[in-house]
């Protein structure tokens, strides 16, 4: 029997599993042989991570981290006692799929573990099925915390989601096994790199408009000076000979005008590359659109757009 590839255990707005093509076209070529370390300073949902895993048996290192504590304990209890962790999401999906004709009680289950959860007085694994329950069943799977850093997104229309996927639990829990997590700013990440390295940033993404703005995956906002310290750091790493690639929104996409980031990022390579929206209230605003590929060193483009 083939053996099961870890894949994201989340649904996660703006996860990079359609832009793994052209991460790939990315890479450092000398990356396929030599041994490098790995390091991805906004984990979310890991799909990156996962794919370089899987690919790269030549990892000889890999750093996760992210500032969610809630996400980043909920890794380490995968890596850790994945086996408690199926059992607590079995038992929330049995529970959820009793309600399979009554909404009502449906939302009352969803807000009581919400309530709970937003507590984060339970023990770690518990904390861990919580947080990947609510990202099966809430709207779109967003996660998104006010000010207190409670969770505040609503219910979705899901009857049935899939709460507990053993099988890719146990694939995760097994290739996480080859990776140190860290939870805090992503500079803390550079003391834990060792050359020769490979960033991959994913940051909370500028937005396209007042309306679309979607970064508030912890409680504290990453707006534009905190872009801008987040390419100070950049710059750093490319002095000390470390390789980085940087995925962000194209705002000059949807404003020829607003050179954001082919201001901040110019003396570095600059790629743009198609993805597809899929988190709008409007489904007419959902499509194709232009992100960019930033890194510091050169590769052949997969799309110009003048």
């Amino acid at each position: 029997m083939a053996e099961n590839i870890a894949k994201p255990f989340l649904k996660w707005a703006g996860g990079k599993s359609q832009l793994i093509n052209d991460i790939k076209s990315a890479l450092p070529k000398e990356f396929t042989s030599q041994k490098f370390t790995y390091v991805e300073p906004f984990v979310g949902s890991g799909a990156v991570l996962f794919w370089v895993l899987e690919n790269f048996p030549n990892v000889e290192k890999a750093i996760i981290n992210d500032i969610n504590g809630d996400l980043t304990n909920t890794y380490k209890v995968i890596a850790s006692n994945p086996e408690k962790l199926i059992a607590i999401l079995n038992n929330f999906q049995n529970e959820y799929f009793g309600f399979e004709n009554d909404v009502d009680g449906r939302k009352e289950y969803y807000m009581k573990q919400r309530a709970l959860f937003n507590t984060r007085s339970t023990d770690k694994e518990t904390q861990a099925g919580l947080f990947i329950f609510l990202n099966r069943t809430c709207f779109n799977g967003l996660f998104r915390v006010n000010k207190s850093n409670h969770f505040n997104v609503p219910i979705g229309s899901y009857i049935k989601p899939t709460i507990c996927d053993a099988e890719n639990i146990m694939a995760v829990s097994k290739v996480l096994q080859r990776v140190e997590i860290l939870t805090g700013d992503y500079r803390d990440t550079l003391i834990h790199a060792e050359q020769p390295a490979l960033f991959y940033f994913d940051p909370p993404y500028k937005p396209l408009s007042k309306t679309s703005s979607f970064n508030t995956y912890a409680k504290d906002e990453f707006g534009d000076n905190e872009q801008i310290q987040l390419k100070n750091f950049c710059k750093i790493l490319d002095g000390l000979g470390h390789y980085w690639i940087l995925s962000n929104s194209d705002v000059k996409g949807k404003d020829m005008t607003d050179e954001f980031f082919d201001d901040l990022y110019e003396e570095f390579n600059i790629s743009r590359v198609w993805a597809k929206r899929s988190i709008n209230a409007n489904p007419e605003k959902r499509g194709k659109l232009t992100e960019l590929l930033i890194t510091n060193y050169a590769y052949e483009q997969a799309l110009s757009i003048a």
